[in-house]
């Protein structure tokens, strides 16, 4: 199970949004590449960023900030970033800066054919973001509701060549509520590609409850408020994970 800790960046800075709401923001520092090498130096094996500004904007707003975290963690890990990528060209840009796997969340539900694009042109490199309330999927930055369900956008985007899918709850993001495990393994189970979970991740307890399902094809979770509020000690979870799945 990969621990990944989340970097989320608004107007330059770390912080933490509750239930994706931009005025409900926590900050954690104003230097993204020092959080970074944070997290590198803890252990961590990914990292997952989140143009905030982007996703409202629909267009990157984040870049150097984005840019000085990839050179602070240089090639020693991968990236994984989302918020605002609607092109071919900014993917392409993002790729070639050093950021590893590309999100795509609100461009995949409401431009199908840009992710299938997207998968055919960087095919390896494409993650689906499908970030749900009530099993209902939400765009445009978690504020506009679908009538879309879940498990039925996940096994189209499955068949479109994603190389996984990160769900988040956002009923529980941000609220260290715990994860929504059960839906989260129900997405799994109707999938053959990794999901890695996301929202309201809690405490340790979290971690052990995803490691018992991991054989299901839970691959990771996203850790954002429970790391920087120091309700999950990042290490010693990513040890203890490492522990449960040997």
């Amino acid at each position: 199970m990969l621990l990944i800790p989340a970097i989320d960046l608004k107007d330059g800075h770390c912080v933490r949004l509750q239930q994706g709401n931009m005025d409900a923001s926590t900050s954690f520092g104003d230097d993204p590449a020092a959080m970074a090498r944070r997290w590198l130096d803890a252990g961590a094996r990914r990292l997952h960023l989140v143009d905030l500004n982007g996703a409202f904007a629909g267009k990157p707003v984040n870049e150097p900030a984005i840019k000085s975290i990839l050179r602070a963690v240089g090639d020693n890990i991968p990236v994984q970033l989302g918020g605002g990528i609607r092109d071919l060209d900014t993917i392409e840009r993002y790729l070639d800066d050093g950021v590893s796997y590309i999100i795509i969340g609100t461009a995949a539900v409401k431009s199908p054919g840009f992710l299938k694009d997207a998968c055919s042109a960087f095919a390896g490199h494409i993650i689906v973001g499908l970030d749900a309330k009530d099993g209902k999927v939400a765009t445009d930055g978690w504020s506009k509701l679908t009538g879309h369900e879940v498990i039925d956008l996940g096994k189209k985007f499955q068949d479109y060549g994603v190389e996984a899918v990160i769900y988040t709850d956002i009923g529980r993001d941000g609220m260290l509520s715990g994860i929504n495990i059960d839906a989260t393994v129900r997405l799994a189970q109707a999938l053959t590609i990794p999901v890695i979970a996301s929202g309201g991740l809690s405490d340790i307890a979290d971690i052990q409850r995803l490691c018992a399902v991991e054989h299901e094809g839970i691959s990771g979770v996203i850790c954002g408020r429970s790391i920087y509020s120091g309700a999950l000690d990042f290490a010693a979870a990513q040890a203890r994970a490492d522990e449960l799945g040997a």
